[in-house]
């Protein structure tokens, strides 16, 4: 093993904020499911998934050496955190929490198809806007907000298609008219970013190297800068719109359970 790749395997950053938060998720699930573990599995797996995309070495790339690295890491926080920490989330504990009226105002309201899918498309937009995509690689704590409006946002835009409470979810034709043109507008930034011109985000063009991997990353892996925003773009554009396409067909295979069900039902009324 190189020096280089030796270098990058153990560039893990075990930040005392995020290690604090994750664990703090953990425990508040373990105590407001602490009647019912059926779904935690979803849960934990949210968890381990964002643990991951911000301790790992893949964070490392990120900060510094690749957008494409950067990308891969933003997918993670919008498309796979929130969605299965939802899907943990039992219809017991949703029905506690939204029986509370302020929190089901906020449901309301958050939880309407047109605020949820505009807040989840805009957050997604308009960081990733130059002015605002360099500053979080020039300042933490901006880049810590930024995943932050991530994973909240995330969240908002997953709910009324994922939420334990079937009240709360939009309806099948809704919801598929929700994701397919949320896939649009992901495509759409996605082929901004992949067609514009190299150096987008100078951060990247001639990064620092601290972990020295800069010769690794730029010879061996032939990730030139401008590969590397074409990388990028197609990882928002291509497994992106795949998982809102899966979002699409789950929808479509609900809606056709729950028809088959309530036809099995009237079936054996009569």
């Amino acid at each position: 093993m190189s020096a280089a790749a030796h270098n990058l395997i153990w560039a893990w950053d075990f930040d005392p904020s995020i290690v604090a938060g994750c664990a703090a998720l953990l425990g508040v699930y373990a105590i407001a499911h602490r009647r019912d573990f059926s779904r935690a599995g979803w849960f934990v797996a949210g968890v381990v998934a964002m643990f991951l995309a911000l301790v790992s070495p893949l964070d490392a790339l990120a900060d510094t050496y690749l957008f494409s690295a950067h990308m891969l890491q933003h997918l993670i926080l919008v498309l796979v955190v929130p969605p299965l920490m939802i899907l943990g989330i039992s219809p017991r504990f949703a029905r506690i929490v939204l029986d509370v009226p302020a929190f089901a105002r906020l449901e309301r309201i958050l939880g309407n198809g047109i605020v949820a899918w505009a807040v989840g498309m805009a957050t997604l937009w308009v960081w990733h806007a130059p002015y605002l995509y360099n500053a979080t690689l020039a300042d933490e704590d901006i880049h810590i907000f930024e995943h932050l409006c991530f994973l909240v946002s995330a969240t908002i835009f997953w709910w009324p298609i994922l939420a334990p409470l079937e009240r709360s979810r939009l309806s099948p034709m809704h919801a598929v008219i929700y994701l397919a043109t949320a896939a649009v507008a992901n495509s759409v930034l996605a082929i901004l970013l992949t067609f514009a011109r190299p150096g987008l985000y100078p951060a990247y063009l001639d990064p620092p190297d601290p972990l020295k991997i800069l010769p690794m990353v730029r010879g061996g892996w032939g990730l030139t800068p401008a590969l590397d925003q074409q990388l990028g773009g197609l990882l928002m554009w291509i497994p992106g719109g795949m998982v809102f396409l899966g979002a699409v067909v789950w929808v479509i295979a609900r809606w056709y359970a729950s028809a088959e069900d309530n036809g099995l039902r009237i079936a054996a009324v009569h």
